[in-house]
């Protein structure tokens, strides 16, 4: 027991004093506290002030001079007067001069061989301006005073003669996607490469806009590596523009080149060789180039001198510039990004006034928020697809267009001049009945999602995947192409020839072909200015590329339906037309599948176009067959190409040697008809003219009581079309939809395969204008495609 309460007594007495511990604590611990504080400054003053004595550099007088000597040596004092010491103790340490960079030593391994490294140049131009600097830079690169080419003894490096493409002729994912990879075959002795790019500045879409959609699409998409450039040894962005449009960088002088610059800065992960530079159209433009070509040499001798860009080359930011944190976070409040957003689609776009109420436009609901005050509200900027005061409606005026508003055009035949004068129509009159000098050319969209390598517009039209302008009203595009039209038919009185009875008929339009250029079905009021033609009774020839599905599926009713088949597979399709979208064989396909639905609606026709050398040979009939026997068409076409002889088409590797003769067209034609044969389908060889090197194979069906209708009636179509349109007005019960058989006429036999297809009623004549004898049985000889 004794243990025990003495156990208890130390337990009392331990809470005892830890009692009496807590209670110094609550009555002092404010002194406690700071004296704790007070002791932990003091100790910490203590330890900085010994470090400091340590250091002799860490004094706020002067350094101890010192003088170089060998090691071991004493290092003798310099003493300051006492003048320089008052001076020194009056202000502040000033250290003068340059901080010393160090270069790294490039090791034998990591040195690049200079005749290894082979310069891209790259540009895009409507006029020609962009292509002469860019060869200008080329040849200043080889210049030998450009730093860029070895003279016999000198140690200047030297470069191969750099390649010189215009991106219209690319295939942009094999080049800015994959990398240098297509040019192994152009520079096969070539490690690296090193892209120069040459880029104007257009207030017009164009294919800079569709270069640079490409470029950011490449940088945001989750299945392509960030960085798919870093391959390239360099890049360098030249950019040309107008001050008198634009004086400044903010107002939008070389605006595009910018974009261009640092949408590359982020594919070649900061490989920015030079920075950008900038030249004046209107001013001393090529000796801005020059000049900086010469510093572009400059970096490419330095390339191959240290093997890389080396450290501190002007203009090498990080790939993800400054100034564009909001882009690459972007803030998350609506108002400012209602604010700052200057995109604007065609959903975002209100209708003109003129149009009807009824008329359907896509409306936007994605917005930022569920309200918007009118303070707040500020209406999208939208432009037109060809300004007046653009190049592009410079250019196009020059060939011979009437342009219509700011995105639609018109413009005379040569088919129609020669109708007028008796000389014979396009192939449209042997195979459907359209005497040429009947017929009005025009497009309701300038603008076309193909680059095609045979394309007669000489590539100054636009080009684009998505509709983005200001849209004009049909009424508006009806009533101008008629005024155009008629215009230029007065303009034909006084030609030499005309006759007086076919300049009377022409003053009435009875058919218009929607071909003239671009993509007529990109119109978003297709359907309604179709509708316009067909009230006046005119009828429509409409031709689509096959890359807008939506738009085809979406047609009404036409009087005859093309689809352009330029290609039996993906990859000659990409070669020929050269198409802006990356699904383009998708698109493709589900075309030809619409086409097949809408054959017991519309008059349907493949349009191939032969190109030797590109998709005429005999490897690619059975690809042809099968996509025939896909879409099922009422009618294929099968036309030699008409060679235009312009520098866009030679960049694209076009030429005569290109143009197929006659013979080899009806060569092509009969391998066709016995592969559709092999194939089950009823196909046979209807109709000719050889005069335009087109021959015409239809579907059976139209092979009526034992000759071939192939042409139209179109009074018949009028009927239906009229009797159609009030059964559908009336309330209630299905319409019966009229088929193509129902409106189909006899081919005459002067336009029959193996008559040559040329009107009798007209005379044909030589390049002189004489009179020329018709070869019977096949007339036009192997020299139709060329006349």
């Amino acid at each position: 027991m004794d243990g025990v309460d003495r156990h208890n007594v130390w337990a009392i007495i331990l809470l005892d004093r830890l009692d009496q511990l807590v209670s110094v604590w609550h009555n002092h611990r404010t002194l406690i506290l700071s004296a704790v504080l007070a002791i932990l400054f003091a100790v910490r003053f203590a330890l900085r002030s010994a470090t400091r004595a340590k250091d002799p550099n860490s004094s706020s007088g002067p350094p101890s001079p010192r003088i170089n000597g060998a090691e071991g040596e004493k290092i003798a004092p310099i003493e300051c007067s006492n003048e320089k010491k008052e001076i020194l103790k009056a202000g502040p340490k000033v250290v003068t001069g340059r901080k010393a960079v160090r270069r790294k030593e490039v090791s034998p391994e990591t040195k690049l061989r200079t005749d290894s490294i082979q310069p891209v140049i790259l540009y895009s131009t409507l006029t020609g301006t962009s292509q002469a600097i860019a060869e200008s830079i080329s040849a200043t690169l080889q210049n030998p005073q450009s730093g860029t080419n070895r003279q016999p003894g000198s140690e200047s490096p030297a470069f191969p003669s750099p390649i010189i493409k215009d991106i219209a002729d690319i295939e942009l994912d094999e080049w800015f996607i994959k990398g240098p990879d297509p040019l192994r075959s152009l520079a096969p002795t070539s490690s690296s490469f090193f892209y120069i790019l040459v880029i104007p500045s257009y207030n017009i879409d164009s294919l800079i806009d569709t270069f640079l959609d490409h470029l950011k699409e490449t940088h945001n998409d989750f299945r392509i590596d960030t960085a798919p450039l870093s391959s390239l040894v360099g890049y360098c962005v030249f950019g040309l523009g107008d001050k008198e449009g634009w004086p400044l960088v903010q107002d939008g002088f070389c605006s595009q080149a910018i974009e261009v610059d640092k949408w590359m800065a982020r594919l070649t992960g900061n490989r920015r060789a030079y920075p950008l530079g900038m030249g004046d159209v209107k001013s001393d433009l090529k000796s801005t180039a020059a000049e900086w070509a010469q510093g572009v040499g400059n970096a490419l001798k330095d390339i191959g001198t240290l093997g890389s860009l080396g450290e501190g080359v002007p203009g090498s930011g990080e790939a993800v510039e400054s100034d564009e944190d909001d882009e690459e976070f972007p803030d998350t409040n609506p108002r400012k990004k209602r604010k700052t957003n200057q995109v604007a689609d065609l959903e975002d776009v209100k209708p003109p006034s003129t149009l009807k109420a009824n008329m359907p436009l896509p409306v936007d609901f994605t917005t930022s928020s569920t309200t918007t005050t009118a303070d707040e509200f500020q209406p999208p900027t939208v432009k037109q697809m060809v300004p007046k005061d653009s190049p592009t409606h410079a250019a196009l005026t020059k060939q011979g267009y009437t342009i219509i508003g700011s995105h639609s055009g018109v413009k005379i035949c040569r088919w129609t001049k020669s109708a007028l004068r008796g000389r014979g129509s396009c192939y449209k009159n042997s195979f459907y009945g359209i005497a040429s000098h009947l017929c009005m050319e025009t497009t309701p969209s300038l603008s076309c999602s193909n680059k095609c390598v045979f394309c007669w517009r000489h590539g100054t039209n636009p080009v684009a995947t998505t509709w983005r302008w200001e849209v004009d009203p049909p009424e508006t595009i009806f009533r101008g192409a008629k005024e155009g039209h008629y215009k230029k038919i007065k303009m034909l009185r006084g030609v030499p020839g005309v006759v007086a009875s076919r300049f009377e008929e022409a003053m009435r339009i009875r058919h218009c072909a929607l071909s003239l250029v671009g993509e007529p079905i990109f119109y978003p009021y297709i359907n309604e200015f179709l509708s316009l033609l067909h009230a006046e009774r005119i009828s429509s020839f409409l031709v689509c590329n096959a890359q807008h599905p939506d738009q085809l599926a979406a047609l009404h009713r036409v009087t005859q339906l093309y689809v352009s088949i330029d290609a039996s597979n993906a990859e000659s399709l990409r070669k020929i037309d050269r198409p802006l979208h990356r699904d383009f064989w998708a698109r493709f396909l589900r075309c030809l599948d619409i086409l097949r639905e809408k054959r017991f609606l519309h008059r349907t026709v493949f349009r191939l176009t032969l190109v030797k050398g590109f998709n005429a040979s005999a490897s690619e009939i059975d690809g042809y067959a099968d996509l025939v026997a896909r879409g099922m068409p009422c009618f294929i076409e099968i036309k030699g190409v008409t060679y235009c002889g312009t520098s866009t088409s030679k960049a694209a590797g076009l030429t005569m040697q290109n143009v197929p003769f006659y013979e080899e067209v009806v060569e092509f034609v009969n391998a066709l008809d016995t592969a559709l044969a092999k194939r089950g389908l009823e196909y046979g060889v209807a109709a000719e003219h050889a005069h335009s090197c087109c021959v015409l194979v239809a579907e059976r069906r139209f092979f009526i009581n034992g000759r071939w209708c192939t042409r139209i009636d179109y009074e018949k179509f009028w009927e239906l079309l009229e009797k159609e349109q009030r059964d559908a007005g009336q309330a209630g019960g299905e319409v019966e939809r009229f088929k193509p058989e129902d409106y189909c006429a006899p081919t005459p036999e002067w336009a029959l395969f193996g008559n040559g297809g040329f009107d009798p009623r007209d005379v044909r004549v030589d390049r002189k204008g004489r009179p020329k004898l018709i070869d019977s049985g096949g007339g036009g000889g192997a020299a139709a495609a060329a006349e």
